[in-house]
């Protein structure tokens, strides 16, 4: 068994070296829009249920 200390030594070591590896990967940002496009407003649920509906019936025989 290792003394604390050594693992604790080791996992710092490991994490520095994590990190590195995390610096040099390239990275792709991406542009925000400062203005938030507007969202279209909803239609009401019930004015879906008045309208017509399309049915089409395929006859397979």
């Amino acid at each position: 068994m290792l003394p604390p200390f050594i693992i604790d030594q080791i996992r710092r070591r490991e994490e520095e070296e994590q990190r590195r590896r995390d610096e040099q990967q390239p990275r792709l940002e991406l542009p925000v829009d400062a203005i938030q496009p507007r969202r279209r407003p909803e239609p009401d649920r019930e004015d879906e249920d008045d309208k017509d509906r399309g049915v089409i019936i395929l006859d397979l025989a």
